[in-house]
């Protein structure tokens, strides 16, 4: 049986379902045996408060636990790990500690990645692991997965050089957005993967979460995510629209208080599908941070056109999806012009049959690995 290890900053358990998640899941569905080794996450992460701890991250921490049979979840959990300490001075300082994060004890999962037949890397800090699981395992093969810009995400310089100094020793690296594909342009190695979907799961029958609709201009529309959330779009559209409802499903604070805006906090990925499914309109509204681009092309955007629905989304998230509306930020008067376009859009012409499944993709891996 064919062993593959996933070196991620997802937590297994978490009501987050990520890409890795799905990508866990179909090698383990395929007949492989998964390891889901969640890195970073140190005592830095409890000073910062990470969401992960909301988990028995601390409890489970260094420990091979069983999902189910030939399915494993280890949190290495460290002393320390690469975090950009938000200083220039002391990203400097930090940088000879942040190093040494590679050479930390690894705990029972070395075993793990000795055995494995393939590596596969999220964009994370854990790049840092990446030459001592190559000397760990020569004949392993490594994909580099690059769920996201480590500029977005604001990492600490030594992981930015790390993944440069390493980015061509990969077997394969997917990028899931043309954007992300662009910042690696030129590698032999690079294919871009959007990503996928569990169909099975979007297609199966939901009751509707939504309330009755007191007449056909009352749209709902769907907000899924936990970051980088404009919080202006929200507020003017809210006043532009007050008979359309604003359902808003993530950990997102300190939302305007309005009738039309209903907030759920954050919710296990099953029970968020019917509110996408049967949603009108989806919005993909993210505040500029430098890298934001490479959300065009987001999980969310993915499940929101397989579902065939409209999205709103600002100019700098421009894409060639002719389903997708676009407003100025912080501009009142392109925000009801996108608004009104994707409530008029035709849904039906919405293409599908480009996006495929988390299976599909592991397949195309398995097949360019051989």
């Amino acid at each position: 049986m064919k062993c593959v290890v996933l070196i991620t900053g997802h937590y297994w358990h978490s009501q987050r379902k990520a890409g890795f998640h799905w990508l866990a899941d179909a090698f383990w569905r395929k007949g492989w045996e998964v390891v889901f080794l969640t890195a970073p996450i140190s005592w830095l992460s409890v000073i910062r408060r990470d969401y992960r701890l909301a988990y028995p991250v601390i409890q489970e921490a260094n420990k091979l636990l069983p999902v189910q049979p030939k399915l494993w979840s280890y949190v290495w959990f460290t002393l320390w790990h690469p975090a950009n300490l938000r200083w220039n001075f002391l990203n400097y300082l930090s940088r000879g500690l942040f190093q040494l994060y590679s050479k930390l004890p690894l705990g029972i999962v070395e075993a793990e990645i000795r055995r494995a037949d393939v590596l596969i890397f999220e964009s994370t800090p854990a790049l840092l692991l990446f030459q001592r699981c190559k000397n760990l395992n020569p004949k392993a093969q490594f994909i580099y997965r690059v769920s996201d810009d480590l500029r977005l995400l604001r990492n600490h310089p030594v992981v930015l050089e790390t993944e440069k100094q390493i980015v061509a020793q990969f077997d394969l690296v997917s990028v899931p957005s043309r954007n992300i594909y662009q910042l690696f342009a030129g590698l032999s190695n690079l294919k871009l993967d959007l990503h996928g979907i569990r169909k099975d799961l979007f297609q199966n029958n939901y009751p509707n979460p939504y309330p009755s609709k007191d007449a056909a201009d009352t749209p709902n529309l769907i907000f899924v995510g936990n970051s980088h959330f404009d919080y202006d779009f929200l507020e003017q559209a809210s006043q532009l629209f007050p008979n359309w409802r604003f359902h808003i499903i993530g950990p997102i604070a300190n939302l305007p208080q309005k009738p039309n805006i209903i907030t759920y906090g954050e919710l296990p990925f099953l029970e968020t599908i019917p509110y996408i499914k049967y949603a009108d309109i989806a919005l993909q509204i993210r505040a500029y941070s430098p890298g934001i681009e490479s959300l065009t092309d987001s999980l969310k955007v993915i499940q929101y056109t397989y579902c065939q629905l409209p999205i709103i989304a600002p100019r700098y998230l421009s894409s060639s999806r002719p389903h997708v509306f676009y407003y100025q930020l912080g501009d009142a008067s392109s925000i009801q012009q996108a608004l009104i376009a994707a409530q008029n859009y035709d849904r039906s012409q919405i293409a599908t049959n480009d996006i495929y499944s988390w299976d599909e993709l592991v397949s195309k891996w398995v097949q360019i690995l051989q």
